[in-house]
């Protein structure tokens, strides 16, 4: 019965001092959380449970063990406000994954990303197809950030009265090097005919594309190459634009 009742008041004070920190650290939402903060969350949480179900442990190591996150917490917080560099060594940087509507294959893989996560991050942003992206960042708490290219942007006063053109999806029929077969039969084409309108013989070629997209109205391929300076050489103009989100 003495558990019991100790087990009780445990889980009580370590909701009360979790309620208190929380206070203390802020309000975000989960998609709004950066890594640090997930980490000491689920940490809190983790001992403040330990905490509710000890009987042999006094309860002052727990609220010791949740107070040094607490501090920790908020010393980085304090730390990435005065020093930008400490918050970028402990949060990272904004990532550019597409400058001027191709993609960054540098940032992509620092970012830890692929192709295809890229595509599904701009079709919830509500753009299924790529060439309607202008710019496309990749936040440090997990969001893309997408600009749309002018035709994209939303209506104005001015626009009533223009009747938009019919969308169409971009059909993607290569992917980081691999070539899209589904797609290519969807298309009635084959790889032969994609080999001949990238003007290649060799197979091993592909693997300088990144992602590769045909308009079908237009008979024309968007091609993304993993060499930024062959993406009508704009990546002078990234790291120019990525400087900007130093001082974030």
């Amino acid at each position: 019965m003495a558990d019991f009742y100790l087990i009780l008041i445990n889980a009580s004070v370590a909701f009360v001092y979790l309620f208190i920190i929380s206070k203390f650290l802020g309000k975000k939402q989960i998609a709004q959380m950066e890594f640090i903060d997930y980490v000491v969350g689920i940490s809190l949480g983790s001992i403040a449970s330990e905490m509710a179900s000890a009987t042999d442990e006094p309860w002052w190591h727990y609220i010791l063990s949740m107070s040094v996150f607490f501090i920790l917490s908020l010393s980085i917080t304090f730390l990435g406000r005065k020093a930008p560099f400490f918050k970028k060594l402990l949060k990272g940087k904004p990532q550019i994954i597409i400058s001027e509507g191709k993609l960054n294959y540098k940032n992509l893989k620092k970012s830890k990303m692929d192709v295809n996560d890229v595509l599904a991050l701009c079709r919830v942003a509500g753009y299924f197809d790529i060439n309607d992206v202008a710019y496309a960042i990749f936040e440090t708490n997990g969001d893309l950030s997408v600009m749309p290219i002018g035709r994209r942007k939303p209506v104005t006063i001015s626009d009533i009265g223009k009747k938009p053109s019919q969308s169409a999806l971009t059909n993607i029929v290569l992917i980081d090097g691999v070539v899209c077969k589904d797609a290519l039969k969807h298309l009635n084409k084959s790889e032969e005919w994609l080999y001949d309108k990238l003007n290649i013989k060799d197979k091993k070629k592909l693997k300088q594309f990144l992602l590769i997209g045909y308009n079908e109205k237009l008979d024309k391929l968007d091609v993304h190459h993993k060499d930024m300076t062959k993406n009508k050489n704009i990546a002078t103009k990234t790291e120019n634009i990525s400087s900007k989100f130093d001082i974030l």
